[in-house]
């Protein structure tokens, strides 16, 4: 590769590389009470069976169905109350033929009963107890042993980002920590003379670093752990320096403003020094983002993304961050987590072979979803800060027309 020719390979060609690159990083053990958000790495399943005893699912009577079979409006059946279910525990008697007891929702039904009665289907009377004026089914408003979860059976599979729900299911079952794929431990450098920190008022000439903040951003929405290593000035030793510090202690190390082909942009000569299998390749076929450089030296992943800000972000979002939950574990995840369909509002002209992502903005006209593009090239920001999500335009194609439906992925 000659320094003013990038070898460009297909969007799909890098997704499979980088597919391949990207192993999770390891396992660790964590508290209940710290699983949440993290990947599950360990098959879970149940100890015992949920529920482990039948629970009433309402507040009512629990009753024998048999009692009330001939119960009709005008006919009422009335029942004997002989106690109340005490939450927590069993009933100390049975519930015998003519017989109701009093039970709130989640208690223990108790021998000889069948079924729960809402305590709005009936009425009560001081004398005669607690009348029925229809028939129920036995087994109503009841969740029997292993009805919800049988012992033994899977119930959370490894690679699976842990919900609130998972955690009352492992909290069910008594387990008290929890194997987890280790969070990639990811650090960010900018390049650049040029830059400045955000705090700094820039010197003519200058500008403040944006990349360094919104890559950083982006590594925490993916679910690791950002370290923001900070500005290298465009010099082969310093950017070696720095990058072979940080590959001791993280997995993947992101350079923004040194993967293009200008003098001034050393981050593949020296990404290709640091170690075997090195480049896996610089340039895609894509637009915005063209010249993306990914490289590997032993287990530690390195990115170069372009300066321009859009495009790094946009690189992160449709390369870097499925790439990211590989590998802390989530090998199966769709890359677009939320897709949704729209028109595109005018029409947009792309190159065959080149996979180019649009810009756009949501709005609903009569109840259907348009997709408007929005203006301004790779260096507009405001664009990106503005657009609800991106459209994907397929290398097969020449274009898309206005009207065309098209899918949105979604910014999260």
């Amino acid at each position: 590769m000659t320094k003013d020719k990038l070898r460009l390979i297909p969007a799909a060609e890098a997704r499979r590389i980088l597919a391949g690159a990207a192993s999770p990083v390891g396992t660790e053990a964590v508290a209940l009470a710290d699983a949440a958000g993290r990947v599950l790495a360990q098959a879970v399943a149940a100890t015992e069976d949920v529920p482990s005893f039948p629970r009433s699912l309402m507040d009512g009577f629990a009753i024998r169905a048999a009692d009330v079979a001939d119960a009709r409006d005008g006919q009422a059946r009335w029942l004997k109350v002989v106690g109340t279910v005490p939450m927590g525990s069993r009933a100390d008697k049975a519930v015998g033929p003519g017989q109701a007891m009093s039970i709130a929702t989640g208690g223990h039904l108790p021998e000889g009963a069948d079924c729960v009665v809402m305590v709005e289907h009936v009425v009560t009377d001081s004398e005669r107890g607690v009348g029925f004026s229809a028939p129920v089914d036995p087994g109503k408003n009841v969740i029997h042993i292993g009805e919800d979860i049988r012992r033994g059976n899977l119930v959370l599979s490894p690679g699976r980002r842990l919900r609130p729900a998972d955690i009352g299911v492992l909290a069910a079952f008594g387990l008290a920590e929890i194997i987890v794929y280790r969070r990639p431990r990811v650090a960010v450098v900018s390049t650049g003379t040029e830059l400045c920190a955000p705090t700094e008022r820039p010197r003519p000439g200058q500008v403040r670093d944006i990349n360094q903040h919104i890559l950083a951003a982006q590594v925490v929405a993916a679910g690791c752990v950002a370290t923001r290593a900070g500005i290298v000035p465009d010099e082969p030793a310093a950017i070696e320096s720095t990058v072979r510090a940080l590959m001791a202690d993280h997995d993947v190390v992101v350079l923004s403003g040194g993967s293009s082909i200008g003098g001034r942009d050393f981050t593949a000569e020296v990404f290709a020094r640091l170690g075997a299998p090195g480049i896996l390749f610089h340039g895609i076929d894509v637009r915005p983002g063209k010249p993306t450089l990914v490289a590997q030296a032993g287990p530690c992943l390195l990115v170069g993304t372009p300066g321009v800000p859009t495009s790094s972000l946009i690189i992160f979002d449709v390369f870097i961050r499925a790439t990211l939950w590989r590998l802390g574990g989530e090998t199966h995840r769709s890359p677009w987590p939320v897709v949704r369909t729209a028109r595109l509002t005018r029409a947009y002209a792309s190159a065959r072979g080149r996979e180019d992502y649009l810009r756009v903005r949501l709005s609903e006209k009569d109840g259907e979803a348009w997709a408007d593009p929005l203006p301004g090239g790779s260096a507009a920001l405001s664009g990106v800060s503005r657009a609800d999500g991106l459209v994907v335009v397929s290398p097969d194609v020449v274009g898309v027309a206005a009207g065309d439906p098209v899918s949105v992925c979604l910014f999260v």
